[in-house]
């Protein structure tokens, strides 16, 4: 059985506390790994191995991060297939969404290549007498990030890549059910040529968690993942004195107005469903039909489900893998058990579909005649299960929307200019796609959604990544005026 360590100060180092962990291939079902679960010990040496990186690191030119970052580049494209492929048989993703999730995290270590400019303060000249004023960033110190399963090499890629080129050092702690990816990804940057100690990994489960949110030693901690989670730990880390963000859950609505075309908005909504198996944070979860539009609509999502095919990640025709474990499987298959007695329809049922019988497959499901209350309505599923609610009018689905606990994506289908206007002005979602069902930024913007999928007020990526690891300092100063100063300066003066 394969042992997955950690990656403390350089390097590889094997548990000790005694502890571990299973680590499954979802497409067959059996365990293929341990992990060890740190215990506060290993933790707090991940920590202090940071701490003592973190003044070389500090002080090391921008340019030469900037070098790291595009070295790390290069490795993370020369070794793409490797990682999809520990992507594909820790977590469960088809090819497909495993090459995606690769280049949406490519994104962001392009972007943090670029730091020099996103580093730059301002300067006042004179703003009184010989005074002038500036600011620069500076990094925080130790900060860590706790990351998903769902997104095992993106997520991560998210956090650590404007971290470390702001000039911090890091912890992560991934996720226990796929950790192979996280040490992938830190003897990359050791071959880039990032010092030891700048990056670290110790997996583990809450212990870990704890241990990260009540050290002393780490200013900043980033998370992505349930609601519940999100709110413990930002609850947690603030009250240690720690900055967080922390995102969590999310239902996400696709609008289909009449006026749509019905074709592309039913090929949007089969692919932000059920890609990545709809084990993402940005899935469409929920199709509000407004009008008419609803029997059209269902008939030819409907259609389209049949050629959609569920299999493993070793099958490159293979469009849908499994869950991530048996537990979550199972427990994403109940809404189907449960839907009609609350009074919707399972228009199709993802556990009578063909698919593999080993390992934590589920088929594809559309259920119709979905209303609020309903457990399939309000819960975050996270899984291949696409939800239809009817309403007469727009301002009925704006209003279902903004309703709603979540709020962290959304998009509308339409041809009508006016109402994507309005809609983006109208709803309470912190990312809008307006004919685009999936509106995850592009890098050089940020990440985050309102209401319970965020916690705090720090988006993720980006521009608010860079502010969320630095601090602003402001200098004011005064020095004697060259023109009529009495210090010899070695040169004449002149006016």
């Amino acid at each position: 059985m394969r042992t997955i360590e950690h990656w403390i100060n350089g390097s590889l180092v094997p548990s000790t506390s005694g502890r571990t962990g299973p680590v499954y291939n979802p497409a067959t079902g059996e365990q293929q790994a341990e992990v060890g679960l740190a215990s506060v010990a290993e933790v707090d040496a991940a920590v202090a191995a940071a701490k003592a990186a973190f003044p070389g690191w500090r002080s090391t030119s921008l340019s030469r991060r900037a070098e790291v970052m595009f070295n790390f580049r290069s490795l993370v494209v020369e070794h793409r297939d490797e990682i999809a492929r520990l992507v594909s048989i820790e977590h469960g993703k088809v090819p497909s969404d495993a090459a995606g999730e690769l280049a949406r995290g490519i994104e962001n270590i392009e972007f943090a290549c670029g730091i020099p400019a996103m580093l730059k303060g301002g300067y006042s000249e004179g703003v009184s007498g010989g005074v002038d004023v500036y600011s620069i960033k500076q990094p925080l110190g130790v900060v860590a990030g706790i990351t998903p399963f769902n997104f095992p090499a993106m997520v991560p890629m998210w956090m650590f890549a404007n971290a470390i080129a702001t000039g911090n050092t890091f912890v992560l702690k991934p996720s226990e059910k796929d950790p192979s990816v996280a040490l992938l990804m830190a003897d990359l940057l050791k071959q880039a040529g990032l010092p030891d100690g700048v990056f670290n990994v110790v997996n583990g489960d809450k212990a870990a968690v704890d241990r990260i949110l009540e050290h002393p030693d780490i200013e900043a901690v980033s998370f992505v993942g349930s609601t519940p989670i999100a709110q413990y730990i930002y609850a947690t880390g603030t009250a240690n004195g720690k900055r967080v963000q922390a995102l969590g859950g999310a239902k996400n609505h696709m609008v289909v107005l009449p006026d749509a075309d019905i074709d592309m908005a039913a090929d949007a909504a089969v692919s932000a469903a059920y890609g990545s198996a709809g084990e993402r944070c940005m899935a469409i979860s929920v199709v509000v039909a407004v009008g008419g539009v609803g029997d059209r609509l269902i008939e030819a999502i409907s259609e389209r489900l049949p050629r959609l095919k569920v299999g493993p990640g070793t099958d490159p025709t293979a469009e849908m893998g499994p869950l991530i474990t048996r537990e979550h499987r199972d427990k994403v298959a109940s809404y189907l058990e449960s839907a009609p007695s609350q009074g919707a329809t399972v228009v199709v049922d993802g556990r009578t579909a063909d698919v593999p019988s080993e390992g934590f497959f589920l088929g594809v499901s559309l259920i119709d005649n979905v209303k609020p209350g309903m457990a399939s309505y309000d819960d975050e599923i996270f899984g291949p299960v696409l939800s239809v609610v009817r309403v007469d009018t727009y301002d009925e689905a704006v209003d279902l929307i903004n309703r709603h606990q979540y709020g962290n994506g959304t998009a509308i289908f339409t041809r009508d200019g006016g109402a994507a206007k309005a809609f983006q002005f109208e709803i309470k979602v912190g990312m809008v796609g307006i004919n685009v069902p999936i509106p995850v930024p592009v890098a050089y913007y940020s990440f985050g959604g309102w209401k319970a999928s965020i916690f705090g007020d720090s988006n993720i990526y980006g521009p608010a990544g860079v502010d969320f690891y630095t601090r602003t300092k402001t200098v004011t100063s005064r020095w004697p005026d060259p023109a009529t100063s009495s210090v010899d300066l070695g040169f004449p003066r002149t006016r």
